[in-house]
């Protein structure tokens, strides 16, 4: 299956990645008018650490430890990617802790938002991979 995966050494910590992902998951058609003096709230996210930039997502586990903690079942496994059932989310934020690599977070409602590799959104990329503009993000089987 295919995955986004992060080529830190590539990675100028621009953020553009985030911002394209809280567009392509805006259910707007004008990235200004879903972006513009709002906060953004990306599946992705940027961590610097020292002069490393990586992005942070959704690795869509093969035993993903959110899934398991999920009480609700909020978050399921199907086709080979973790997704969210929004209105199954109860705000226990079990998986936020569960996830070993950080990739689970509260949205700006309280329901829990992750990476679900664009999979509502038609192409053939997730938004984070078509946006970068330094090819730090990549989208392939490994």
């Amino acid at each position: 299956m295919k995955r986004v995966y992060v080529n830190e050494q590539w990675c100028l910590g621009c953020r553009l990645c985030e911002y394209y992902c809280a567009f392509a998951n805006s259910n707007e058609s004008d990235i200004v008018k879903a972006l513009k003096d709002k906060k953004i709230h990306s599946n992705i996210r940027v961590e610097t650490k020292g002069n490393i930039n990586f992005a942070v997502s959704c690795r869509h586990c093969e035993e993903p430890l959110c899934v398991k903690g999920c009480i609700t079942g909020a978050l399921q496994k199907k086709d080979g990617l973790i997704v969210v059932d929004k209105d199954r989310c109860i705000h226990c934020y079990t998986c936020i802790v569960c996830c070993p690599y950080g990739a689970v977070s509260p949205s700006a409602d309280g329901v829990i938002q992750k990476c679900e590799l664009c999979a509502k959104i038609s192409g053939n990329q997730p938004a984070c991979v078509k946006g970068c503009i330094n090819q730090a993000i990549v989208y392939e089987e490994r």
